[in-house]
């Protein structure tokens, strides 16, 4: 039980009817069919469904307090206590904080934001931290790791919620961690589940064309990822302005704005990161802050020279692919921001592996390179796909298999497809959580960006809906030195169909399909025929 005064003491203003501090609350929820009594219940406007219609519920299943954005004195009035509040989406972050303890402000907390490498770079940064001897947590996409343990964070996940964010926090904080990174994506903020995470670093990687369909335009976009560096100068607890850092990456097309938005947001200290330097930038002394020379790229990893204002080192990573040396850099410089060794960063760089769903090598035996990677992005896509040509042998083919999801941005589909059609030898286009979307349409738009690139069905392509049937096809057209590379669900264990989750994974479909066989969870319909010329 925690007072409800001491839960309000988080909020920066609200408005209160016939508030009680003293009344015991039992827990939080903003969902009304997860209600016990004693709860407070707040009350979020969502974009389909405004919980302000739940409030009799969650009151009928035992609430005794109700916070939310509309005036409800009259209705409340002699009921519950009500706290009105400015954004109820921003308050429950806080609420959940103060429950939990408020654990951001014993963590030194870094936030890795951006549309793709999130994942990696937050493993990268948590891998060279603990190597340093730093106890450290990590919550990304992927899973959630607290000491040895691991936690699955879900199917779809992005951000997790903020009541799974502060819990997971606070569960660090008591195993004894003084360290943590956070992967932040752009609905998470947005959608302010980091509410009440107090920041000390924040990571950015890049920003290409993904999540439009979310946010509505690229300036909302942009604003969204921004909100996580104007949150390090923005916060309640923790006041060591000084000590805060923004770590950018220079390569970045849009790394000018990003500088005006740090310097707008007051953070004291930028540290750069970049792979492409310019020799005459370096001489005056403007390159990166921590930068990569000589890079050498092989099938079995890359080796570069890393360069900072800490030192330099030999750089040896199993990773693969230039867009790799990026993710390293930017991890190594938010590490040595935070005191790590460059030793730690040789040493945790040289012992981490890939993560599952990342360019992940399934190898049966075969003859070729069979991979599985989670790009869903024109720009990761391409990345992959370049970082698989690297691997083919002379003379040998890229073979790529991917689809696009369904109630998500459109025009990345055909943007996809033209990648694709530019890089990959062959592309088999197919089924990647099509929801409600007619797959049929989906696969058409990629087909589009397929033949704009100049490529031709049933010589260059071929549309296969069933994504098990796919991959299976992909690999019995491959032959010694071939790559043949799945994009776009990487780690993810379903695929939505409809409104359903099905049982999904790429790593199984790819290890079956080099058995000769197709992973048939997916309903029957999905295995449909559109084009299999």
């Amino acid at each position: 039980m925690v007072r409800l005064g001491d839960l309000l003491a988080a909020l920066d203003s609200y408005e209160a009817w016939n508030l009680d501090p003293g009344l015991d609350i039992a827990g939080i929820t903003d969902d009304s069919r997860s209600v016990e009594p004693g709860y407070l219940f707040v009350a979020v406007r969502g974009a389909t469904v405004d919980g302000h219609r739940f409030i009799p519920a969650a009151l009928a299943a035992g609430a005794v307090a109700v916070a939310g954005e509309a005036d409800f004195k009259a209705a409340l009035t002699g009921v519950s206590p009500y706290i009105k509040v400015r954004e109820a989406r921003e308050a429950l972050g806080w609420l959940h904080a103060a429950w939990y303890g408020y654990p951001s402000d014993r963590l030194t907390l870094t936030g890795v934001t951006g549309t793709d490498g999130k994942t990696t770079t937050t493993n990268l940064i948590h891998a060279i931290l603990s190597d340093n001897g730093f106890d450290t947590g990590m919550v990304s996409t992927v899973n959630a790791r607290i000491g040895a343990e691991s936690y699955d964070t879900g199917l779809h996940t992005t951000t997790p919620l903020s009541a799974e964010i502060q819990s997971l926090l606070s569960k660090m904080v008591a195993h004894g961690s003084t360290h943590a990174v956070l992967e932040t994506t752009s609905q998470g903020l947005e959608q302010r589940r980091v509410a009440g995470c107090e920041f000390d670093l924040a990571v950015f990687t890049n920003i290409t064309h993904e999540h439009l369909d979310d946010h509505g335009s690229w300036e909302a976009y942009f604003a969204a990822k921004a909100r996580l560096f104007w949150g390090l100068t923005r916060q309640r607890r923790k006041s060591n302005y000084a000590d805060k850092v923004a770590v950018l990456n220079m390569d970045e097309s849009s790394y000018a704005r990003w500088v005006e938005v740090v310097r707008e947001a007051g953070v004291a200290r930028i540290l750069t990161y970049g792979v492409a330097e310019d020799q005459q930038r370096l001489a005056q002394g403007e390159g990166a802050d921590v930068r990569a020379r000589e890079i050498r790229l092989t099938p079995q990893g890359l080796r570069f020279e890393l360069e900072s204002p800490w030192g330099s080192a030999e750089i040896v990573s199993p990773l693969v692919g230039l867009f790799n040396v990026s993710n390293i850099l930017a991890a190594a410089a938010a590490c040595l921001a935070q005191g790590a060794s460059l030793e730690a960063v040789v040493r945790g760089v040289g012992r981490f592996a890939a993560i599952r769903g990342r360019m992940e090598a399934i190898d049966a035996g075969q003859p070729f390179r069979a991979i599985v990677d989670f790009a869903h992005t024109p720009n990761a896509m391409r990345r992959a796909l370049e970082a698989a040509r690297d691997m083919t042998a002379e003379g040998g083919r890229l073979i790529v298999v991917f689809g696009s999801a369904g109630l998500r941005d459109h025009e990345k589909r055909r943007m996809m497809g033209e990648v694709a059609g530019e890089l990959a030898d062959y592309t088999v286009v197919t089924a990647d959580d099509p929801r409600t979307e007619p797959l049929a349409q989906i696969m058409a738009e990629i087909q589009r960006g397929l033949e704009e690139a100049g490529r031709e069905a049933g010589t260059d392509f071929t549309l296969i809906p069933d994504r098990g049937s796919a991959i299976r096809r992909a690999v019995e057209m491959a032959q010694a030195g071939d790559v043949v590379i799945a994009c776009g669900k990487g780690h993810e264990q379903s695929m939505c169909i409809g409104t359903v989750e099905y049982p999904w994974d790429d790593p199984t479909a790819m290890r079956l399909a080099l058995e000769g066989k197709s992973l048939d969870t997916l309903p029957t319909s999905s295995r449909d025929s559109i084009d299999e010329s």
